[in-house]
């Protein structure tokens, strides 16, 4: 090959070479463009939040001053009637109670029904698993009316206790199908090693699927503790004392009187409701990914 082919196709080459990297260099500017878009757009609501929350009842109602701004200084008195002169911490109480107790039967009903579906193979296991799954995809609007009829004659009617039983019917389906998929992940030669050496299925589920598949069971825990702190459709229509309101229904109720609104107070228990499902997110985020990755990709 003479010299000036070789030249040439060095030249194609590292032409070749600069376009990638100019086309690369465009995408990233392109995509952190679209990032910083939307984290404003995303952070508006958060920051309008804060602000408020910071403001004096004066300068909300104060029309004439910039809402995106504190002009007359910061304070935390919002912050200070919500948790002295309200209910706000008998709200923050029965939500912790509520989430927990829900968050633990939720585990414990998935685990083992993923578990049965997912490993211990039987005829209309599948079906089963879609249909429970489907479960999921009714709305609330469409159940509260006969679980109001179930939870009345129980007697827990104005109970927060009544949400405990009522929370997992839309915790456990998507907990279930989550963990389905990822008790599905795991090799059959974990089962057949563990059945030659004597172990029985519930100790194959303690000491080999629960913790291969705890990025799973952590993303479950994650989705249940969500819906139970969040949900507000059945606290809305079971509970009406103030003693047994939960954060989202009670805050709402409390702070609201006819068409009197407290702004600063009703962002201040914004933040304040929040924080916990913020926090957990923060840390527990790459196991949430994983565990929706794995359920939403096998089986």
């Amino acid at each position: 090959m003479s010299t000036a082919a070789l030249t040439a196709r060095a030249s194609q080459g590292f032409n070749l070479g600069a376009s990638l990297r100019r086309n690369r260099r465009w995408a990233l500017i392109t995509s952190y463009i679209f990032l910083i878009v939307f984290a404003i757009f995303f952070l508006i609501p958060p920051y309008y939040m804060v602000v408020t929350a910071l403001k004096s009842d004066a300068e909300v109602a104060r029309m004439a001053t910039n809402p995106w701004i504190i002009a007359d200084g910061i304070t935390f008195d919002q912050f200070k009637i919500l948790l002295t002169q309200t209910d706000f911490l008998i709200f923050f109480k029965n939500t912790v109670i509520v989430t927990l107790c829900t968050v633990a039967i939720t585990m414990v009903v998935s685990v083992f029904a993923a578990f049965s579906l997912g490993r211990m193979r039987f005829w209309g296991s599948s079906i089963l698993a879609t249909g429970i799954f489907l479960t999921y995809l009714v709305p609330d609007t469409l159940l509260f009316i006969p679980l109001f009829q179930i939870v009345k004659w129980l007697g827990l009617l104005n109970s927060y206790w009544g949400m405990v039983l009522v929370y997992p019917t839309l915790t456990v389906p998507f907990c279930t199908w989550i963990m389905i998929g990822y008790f599905q992940s795991i090799p059959k030669e974990l089962d057949e090693a563990a059945l030659i050496d004597g172990a029985g299925h519930l100790q194959m589920l303690t000491k080999i699927f629960i913790p291969v598949a705890l990025p799973g069971i952590i993303a479950a825990m994650i989705f249940a503790f969500t819906v139970s702190w969040a949900a507000f459709v059945y606290p809305m229509t079971f509970l009406y004392s103030a003693d047994q309101q939960v954060l989202t229904v009670g805050t709402v109720t409390s702070l609201i009187r006819g068409d009197v609104y407290k702004w600063g107070m009703l962002m201040a228990g914004a933040l304040v409701a929040a924080a916990p499902p913020l926090v957990i997110y923060a840390f527990l985020m790459d196991y949430y990914i994983a565990g929706l990755t794995a359920g939403a990709t096998k089986g």
